[in-house]
């Protein structure tokens, strides 16, 4: 009781962090990092992307939005964003945070994306993003997310990835067969980018 007495007062201290920090406390196998990702990696992560052909864009593992907002601002007007969280205290905030009808916010894994996807109208995505500490997930649920992730981006779309390890990307190239590599060193830490990209032809 003590803990968790403590765990909220952080979170009312500091706002976005302290929910931040809460949940990696919660779940920190499930959160790839303490502090949420800089502006620079943002921009480089979301710089591949054709927001003029991106109908539905997914990001697993939003944590408290560091990235949806940057994303609402260049998606579509009659484009869609659904976000995946396994951990509500995260998709409480969201919810509560993001007010753009465009946004929807989902409690659940990343591995159910097709269903995910298809109970939302749509049958795929175009751009899939994740930060997940692929390094540190359970035994299965990496290569299950990867093939997943797979099944829903349609042809010319792709599944956007940033790591502090390379592991991610042995659970991306089992099934994406073109994959760009980049580095962001102004984040904390520094991290790994990854671009998979499901060709017209695959």
């Amino acid at each position: 009781m003590e803990r968790t007495s403590w765990r909220k007062r952080a979170a009312r201290l500091f706002g976005q962090w302290g929910v931040f920090f809460r949940g990696f406390l919660e779940e920190p196998r499930m959160v790839g990092s303490i502090i949420p990702s800089s502006r620079f990696t943002i921009r480089k992560m979301l710089a591949p992307v054709d927001w003029e052909r991106c109908e539905v864009f997914v990001e697993y593992g939003p944590g408290v939005g560091t990235f949806c907002q940057p994303v609402l601002d260049r998606l579509r007007r009659d484009g869609t964003l659904i976000v995946i969280d396994t951990n509500p205290l995260y998709i409480d905030y969201l919810k509560k945070h993001f007010t753009d009808s465009r946004f929807h916010a989902v409690h659940g894994s990343a591995a159910d994306v097709v269903d995910i996807v298809e109970a939302h109208g749509h049958d795929g995505a175009d751009y899939v993003l994740s930060g997940l500490p692929f390094s540190t997930l359970p035994d299965g649920v990496g290569p299950a997310i990867a093939k997943s992730t797979y099944d829903v981006i349609r042809p010319g779309g792709a599944f956007l990835v940033y790591q502090f390890s390379a592991k991610a990307r042995e659970f991306m190239a089992r099934h994406f067969k073109r994959i760009d590599s980049g580095f962001e060193f102004w984040n904390v830490l520094p991290c790994q980018l990854f671009w998979g990209w499901r060709d017209r032809e695959d």
